[in-house]
């Protein structure tokens, strides 16, 4: 992995601003809208705040600021973590100073669990479905963006080879993960 910064953790596909998915009988739990704080997955040591992200004019995923390399990004035009839908976190694998917040994401597996602490109070807990590397020539905009009938969560970075030409990355990686619960934290303190 270089250490150059990509210029976006985001692949070249643009997230679309969410439609209103209809939920299914089975679709299982899902929150009302409320803003990400922090994000922690124990088994790679996150634990990041967040920040909004919009499209920038080439229609792209703007990149989370890279001066902070403990930073993630939420896609603020879609679903919010636990809410109906496909929710969209971009973090750095790297940055000119060295790994960043998003370094380990290759390295979750089925199962492992993603905490999102929200505005609300509450925490969202998403079970990671699976992790898998996309081209960012051949990446499957409508299986990584498109709704879900269900609360989902797309953990998204660069990956793959860098290429010091261009200065960036090849692939993409991505984590598909769905919410499995949600807790109330006030409650707790």
């Amino acid at each position: 992995m270089g250490t150059q910064q990509p210029p976006s953790p985001a692949p070249t596909p643009t997230p679309v601003a969410a439609r209103a998915p209809q939920a299914s009988p089975s679709a299982g739990p899902v929150l009302q809208r409320s803003v990400p704080k922090r994000l922690k997955i124990a088994a790679i040591a996150v634990d990041a705040p967040f920040v909004p992200l919009a499209l920038g004019v080439s229609g792209q995923l703007n990149a989370p600021p890279s001066e902070d390399s403990n930073l993630v990004g939420w896609f603020e035009g879609g679903p919010t973590p636990g809410e109906l839908g496909t929710s969209i976190i971009a973090g750095h694998l790297d940055t000119k100073q060295g790994p960043a917040v998003f370094m380990y994401l290759y390295a979750l597996k089925p199962g492992s669990k993603v905490e999102v602490q929200r505005t609300d109070g509450t925490t969202a807990t998403f079970a990671v479905d699976s992790v898998e590397t996309f081209s960012k020539e051949e990446f499957p905009d409508e299986r990584v963006y498109a709704d879900a009938p269900s609360a989902q969560l797309r953990l998204i970075t660069c990956g793959g080879d860098y290429d010091t030409k261009a200065k960036d990355y090849k692939s993409n990686t991505v984590v598909f993960a769905h919410l499995v619960s949600s807790s109330d934290t006030t409650a707790q303190k």
